[in-house]
């Protein structure tokens, strides 16, 4: 028998992969170089043929027509205007992605500051109405704070995924700890639901953010949440195909860019 969550997970992948494209930035550090015209962007990238993009509820009231990809709400936010840049709070419901039409959600979860434990809470009651209404959670877990030593530390990142698995998130989404596979496999198998990869801040070379989507996949992630590294990029809808044949077709990353020369 197949239940809702099942049905809406497998519109967010292709091949069994996720490669999504994160635009909640918007709200947290403003409308930044390549989030300009956000309604454009989301065209160019289902034409470059991302599985999924994850934006804001107005982003996705805005829009002239549905998205032709698997769609993500996301719930949470904070700006870096605010003097608690890490604290988010919850700014959306199920119910809302529900009458949207969208086809999961995400909340983000910083762990290791004075007030984690208000979004703990609020992970776990989000979960428990993901639960009731069969929409998928997407949980983007980062150790930030300032109990945090290393946020790089492969045991500390796996701990964070495990609280959102724990917490009842059907994917957990965070950051790498390197693009060294190992570090990654001990993350991954260490998170009793999928780990999708967190692109982390804005690469100078393409070469580089190929080599983390391709240390993500052999790493065992069910795929990727790229943000600047794509809206950013020179040609989104470039990185992106560069993208789709590393995650979705298994390519290497001097396959890639030979090709592509």
């Amino acid at each position: 028998m197949v239940f809702g969550k099942e049905v809406r997970i497998s519109r967010l992948l292709e091949k069994g992969r996720m490669l999504c494209i994160p635009l909640d930035h918007g709200t947290s550090i403003g409308p930044v170089k390549g989030l300009e015209n956000i309604s454009t962007l989301i065209t160019e990238l289902e034409e470059a043929g991302v599985t999924a993009v994850l934006a804001h509820k107005g982003v996705f009231r805005a829009l002239k027509r549905p998205v032709k990809v698997g769609t993500i709400m996301h719930m949470s936010a904070s700006t870096q205007l605010s003097t608690k840049v890490n604290h988010k709070v919850r700014v959306a419901s199920v119910e809302e992605a529900v009458r949207l039409g969208v086809d999961g959600v995400s909340v983000h979860i910083n762990v290791g500051g004075a007030d984690d434990g208000d979004m703990l809470q609020k992970l776990g009651e989000v979960a428990d109405a993901c639960d009731e209404w069969q929409i998928p959670l997407i949980a983007m877990m980062y150790p930030r704070g300032e109990n945090i030593k290393n946020p790089n530390d492969p045991f500390t990142i796996s701990h964070v995924a495990r609280v959102g698995a724990e917490l009842g998130a059907d994917i957990v989404k965070v950051p790498l700890p390197s693009a060294d596979v190992s570090e990654i496999e001990k993350v991954v198998k260490s998170c009793p639901v999928p780990v999708v990869a967190a692109g982390g801040p804005k690469m100078e070379r393409d070469e580089d953010v190929l080599r983390l989507a391709e240390a993500a996949v052999k790493g065992g992630c069910l795929g990727i949440t790229f943000g600047r590294n794509v809206f950013q990029h020179s040609s989104p809808k470039l990185m992106v195909r560069y993208l789709r044949a590393v995650v979705l077709e298994g390519r290497s990353v001097v396959e890639v860019l030979g090709r592509a020369q």
